[in-house]
C-alpha cells in the first residue's frame, strides 16, 4: 500500500484509527470456546464490527506465536480473511523483529512474503543491517521503534535534557536508511507532548500511536501535537476496543467504541481543513 492509499482511505473513511488485534484466547468470550478456532471466530467478529471505522489492523504476534503452530495458523488466515474481504485496510505485524541482516532478510520473507503484511515494526538497536532487509519489498513498510509509551522506555530511549537521547539519534540515523514513503515510527501515546520535537525531525513520516485508552493516552493531545498535512498519525487501540465486552454482543460493543474513536478523529480532521 503506499502512502497516497494511505492517506486516500482515511480521507474516505473519515478516521485514522488502528485497532491492535492482541486477541488472549483468555479473554475472549467464553461462547467462542466452542468453536472450532476460538481466536479466529473472535478475530473475524471484530474485523467485521469495526472495517468502516478503521484504516489499519494490529495483530500483536505474541499473542498467536506463543500457542504454538495452532497459532500461527490463527494468524495466517486472520490475515487471509482481511486481505480478502477488507483489502483497503493497512495490515501491520507487531511483530518487533531486528536481527544481523542475515536473520531479517528471513523474518521479512515471514511477514511479506509467507503472511502478506503491509508493514511490520522493527527494533533499531542493532542498526542499518538489520533494518534494511526489511526495506528490499516495494510497496511494504518498516514501521521503526522509536519512543515507545512503556513505563521502560526511559532506560535507554530518553532522558530529560538530553539532546542526544537515543529517540531523536533513531530519528535522524534512520532518515537515510528510508524515507516517507516506506517507513514509519512508533511513538507512545503517553509520550504525547514531546511528539513536536519528533515532527521537526521527522515533520512528513507518517507515525504509528499506540497507547490511548486502557494506557492512559489522550487522543486530543496526540493530534495537536502530532498531526502534519497528511494526517500522519495511524493511532492505535487494542483492549479497549476487542474487550470492551466479553458476552455474545462483544463484537456489538467494539464497534460502538471505534465509532466512538473514529467520529473523534473526523472532528480533528475536519478541524484542520483535511476534509
Amino acid at each position: 500500500m503506499t502512502r497516497n492509499e494511505l492517506f486516500g482511505n482515511i480521507l474516505k473513511k473519515r478516521s485514522f484509527l488502528c485497532v491492535g488485534l492482541d486477541s488472549d484466547i483468555n479473554k475472549i468470550p467464553p461462547s467462542l470456546h466452542k468453536a472450532e478456532d476460538p481466536v479466529f471466530e473472535f478475530n473475524k467478529g471484530i474485523i467485521d464490527a469495526t472495517a468502516d471505522f478503521v484504516v489499519a489492523c494490529k495483530p500483536n504476534i505474541a499473542f498467536y506465536e506463543s500457542r504454538g503452530a495452532g497459532g500461527w495458523i490463527t494468524l495466517k488466515k486472520t490475515v487471509d480473511y482481511i486481505k480478502k474481504n477488507y483489502p483497503d485496510i493497512f495490515l501491520i505485524a507487531d511483530a518487533k523483529r531486528g536481527d544481523i541482516g542475515n536473520t531479517s532478510k528471513l523474518y521479512a520473507r515471514a511477514f511479506f512474503e509467507n503472511m502478506d503484511f503491509d508493514g511490520v515494526t522493527v527494533a533499531p538497536y542493532m542498526g542499518e543491517d538489520s533494518v534494511t532487509p526489511f526495506l528490499e519489498y516495494p510497496g511494504k513498510w518498516v514501521i521503526l521503534l522509536a519512543l515507545t509509551s512503556n513505563r521502560g522506555a526511559d532506560d535507554f530511549q530518553y532522558h530529560p535534557g538530553d539532546e542526544n537521547s537515543l529517540y531523536k539519534l533513531v530519528l535522524n540515523k534512520s532518515k537515510s536508511w528510508a524515507d516517507m514513503e516506506n517507513m514509519m515510527y512508533v511513538v507512545g501515546a503517553t509520550r504525547a507532548e514531546m511528539l513536536s520535537d519528533i515532527r521537526e525531525i521527522v515533520p512528513h513520516h507518517f507515525l504509528l500511536i499506540p497507547g490511548i485508552g486502557a494506557q492512559g493516552g489522550s487522543l486530543d493531545d496526540v493530534v495537536d501535537h502530532g498531526i502534519n498535512s497528511s494526517c500522519g498519525l495511524l493511532v492505535n487501540s487494542s483492549r479497549g476496543i476487542i474487550f470492551a465486552d466479553n458476552s455474545q454482543e462483544y463484537a456489538r460493543a467494539a464497534k460502538v467504541k471505534a465509532h466512538e474513536l473514529q467520529k473523534q478523529m473526523e472532528a480533528h480532521l475536519d478541524m484542520r481543513g483535511l476534509l
